[in-house]
């Protein structure tokens, strides 16, 4: 049984309905509809998403980080034309604060279960997490939206003022220095603060625990010069290593209850796969 056959019987046994489906299109000429369809029930009335699509978080309500999420999805599929990327942008834009970033977790995460590290304070500052990525992804796709532009300009003012750094804050700051428009400005922040996002890196592909990887940084090949050809390969064959004997890959993060573990599961697995297609490690 090869890569896809196995991942395809622990998405069967184990995955959610928009990662099956997520699969299917990605990998089984399957359609981009379906999963478009599937991702909408995610979407509330604000334009945000809630519903349980960041696992983590577990009630209804609309939260900024289930929104990257989404776009994760879309940018994968290649969907930024979806109706679902304005009206996302519009409850940005309504959960932005005033020097144009948006929270990292807003304190309405509080009226349902939640991962202990979402835990918001009463008025939480904008944040490069999600923020930055959020950005990167729109100005990946050529969208144009009034939130854009503030958002972006938080993120050079945050990104700025680093000089250290945190593996999470790293895995947001390298997107959006790889699309956004001022190619200029982007590569000069990215000499200066290369040393401090590779600090951040685990280079060992063996390693244990909450370890973040180089295909974590850079889950399809990137124009910035982060990682040589030959570290990217060795990261590709223990992917492929990784596999589990039920078909699939999970976060190294603590599964906090059951059912999450599965459905970061599933979700992992459609992006892992995806990532070895993008580096031709995976034939389709």
């Amino acid at each position: 049984m090869d890569i896809l056959d196995r991942a395809e019987r622990y998405l069967h046994l184990h995955g959610r309905l928009i990662d099956r489906l997520r699969f299917e299109a990605l990998f089984r000429g399957g359609s981009r509809e379906r999963v478009l369809d599937a991702l909408r029930c995610y979407q509330n009335a604000d334009g945000g998403f809630g519903h349980a699509l960041e696992p983590d978080l577990r009630g209804p309500g609309s939260q900024p980080e289930p929104v990257e999420v989404a776009f994760w999805i879309l940018d994968q599929l290649d969907a930024f034309d979806s109706p679902m990327v304005p009206a996302a942008c519009d409850y940005l834009a309504s959960v932005t604060t005033p020097d144009g970033g948006v929270p990292f977790v807003l304190p309405s995460a509080r009226e349902a279960p939640h991962a202990p590290w979402w835990e918001p304070d009463d008025d939480p500052p904008g944040h490069l997490i999600p923020t930055a990525s959020l950005a990167a992804l729109l100005h990946k796709h050529g969208i144009s939206h009034p939130w854009l532009a503030p958002a972006t300009e938080f993120c050079w003012s945050s990104i700025a003022a680093l000089q250290e750094t945190t593996p999470y804050v790293a895995r947001a700051v390298v997107p959006f220095l790889e699309h956004v428009s001022d190619r200029g400005r982007a590569e000069t922040e990215f000499d200066r603060l290369r040393e401090a996002i590779l600090a951040t890196v685990t280079f060992d592909p063996h390693a244990q625990g909450e370890a973040h990887f180089p295909l974590d940084f850079a889950p399809e090949p990137l124009r910035l010069p982060l990682f040589s050809q030959d570290v990217l390969d060795t990261h590709l064959d223990a992917l492929l290593a990784a596999q589990s004997p039920e078909g699939g890959w999970n976060g190294n993060w603590p599964m906090w209850t059951p059912l999450v573990e599965h459905e970061w599961g599933g979700y992992l697995t459609v992006h892992r796969l995806n990532t070895l297609h993008t580096y031709t490690r995976l034939a389709t």
